[in-house]
């Protein structure tokens, strides 16, 4: 009885620790484009997202761009509403300025109920590719 109990435990951890991440937002692709401006240069950022949106209380309310290392936040693309009938999504972001030297970012997702999604994106900008 005991070995079963113990053993309805594992599997409800297990599985119940999948579940969670199926829910987590999932970035399915990143690009970006350079844009030359009068003050300066930034890049326009395509995130597509996939998230199991149920409502108000629980969806994907935002993309950031990150320096690999974690340190500096760059910008956040915030979604102000739920894509219940919409997914996977698409959204941009424009201005984006990338520090001197840094060749590659990382795109980070979150959701309103699991937080940050482990699931990053490391992209490479275009103009070091």
């Amino acid at each position: 009885m005991k070995l079963a109990i113990a053993l309805c435990v594992i599997v409800s951890v297990f599985f119940g620790s999948q579940l969670v991440e199926a829910n987590e937002v999932k970035i399915l692709d990143v690009t970006a484009k350079r844009e030359i401006g009068f003050f300066g240069d930034s890049y326009l950022f395509v995130v597509t997202l996939e998230h199991n949106d149920e409502d108000w209380n629980h969806f994907a309310d935002r993309w950031e761009v990150w320096t690999p290392d974690g340190k500096i936040l760059l910008d956040t693309r915030s979604l102000a509403h739920p894509h219940v009938e919409e997914q996977p999504f698409t959204r941009s972001l424009s201005g984006v300025e990338i520090p001197e030297g840094v060749s590659q970012v990382l795109v980070r997702a979150h959701d309103l109920v699991h937080g940050d999604s482990p699931h990053t994106f490391l992209f490479t900008l275009p103009e070091h590719e």
